[in-house]
């Protein structure tokens, strides 16, 4: 999508999107902790 199409959607930059199909639930919550500290670098 467009940088217009995104902004009309309200899809910001911010936005987070998490997809998870059938996991064990401490692997998603284990991946989300990696992924978050990841971003914190």
């Amino acid at each position: 999508m467009s940088a217009e199409d995104l902004s009309t959607a309200g899809i910001g930059e911010d936005l987070v999107r998490i997809s998870v199909g059938l996991e064990d639930p401490a692997d998603i919550c284990a991946d989300l902790d990696r992924a978050l500290k990841a971003s914190q670098r």
